[in-house]
C-alpha cells in the first residue's frame, strides 16, 4: 500500500486489499472513502465487501465512486460532506489515486489556495492542473 499524503488530513492511494485495513487503521485514519466503481474490480475488493472489513476495524467507510472522465458534482459534494464528517484522517482510494486526488481538489475548492491543491496531487503525478479553470470557478461560488 501506498499512501499519499496531500494535506494533514487526507491521504489518497491506489486500491487497497483486505490485509491493508489494519494498517490503515494503524496509520491512524478514520475514515476511509472508495471512490472506486464496483464495475472496475473484482466481487472482493468491491464497496459492500471493503465497508465490512473497515467498518469491522472501527472506521467509517464511504462510497462515492467517480468514474473516469465521467466526475460529477455530486461526486465533489459527497466527499466534501465525508471529509468534513471525519472525526480525524481521511484515506481516499482509486485504482492509482487520480481520481482521489482530483476529487479532493475540487471538494476543497476555496478552502485552499489553487494552486497548493493543485501541486499536492502534482507531486505525486496526478492530473490535477488540468481542472485549475473549474477549482477556481468552484472557489468563487
Amino acid at each position: 500500500m501506498d499512501i499519499r499524503p496531500l494535506s494533514d488530513t487526507y491521504s489518497v492511494t491506489p486500491q487497497i486489499e483486505p490485509e491493508d485495513i489494519e494498517a490503515i487503521k494503524a496509520a491512524g485514519f478514520t475514515t476511509v472513502i472508495c471512490n472506486r466503481p464496483d464495475g472496475e474490480i473484482p466481487p472482493e475488493l468491491q464497496a459492500d465487501a471493503m465497508r465490512g472489513l473497515v467498518e469491522g476495524a472501527g472506521m467509517a467507510f464511504v462510497v462515492n465512486p467517480v468514474i473516469g472522465g465521467a466526475l460529477t458534482q455530486e461526486n465533489v459534494d459527497a466527499q466534501r460532506s465525508a471529509i468534513d464528517a471525519a472525526s480525524g484522517p481521511v484515506l481516499a482510494y482509486c485504482a492509482s489515486g487520480n481520481r482521489s486526488s482530483i476529487v479532493w481538489a475540487l471538494a476543497n475548492a476555496g478552502r485552499q489556495p489553487t494552486n497548493e491543491l493543485i501541486s499536492a496531487g502534482a507531486q505525486y503525478g496526478y492530473q490535477v492542473a488540468q481542472f485549475r479553470e473549474l477549482i477556481d470557478r468552484l472557489a468563487k461560488g
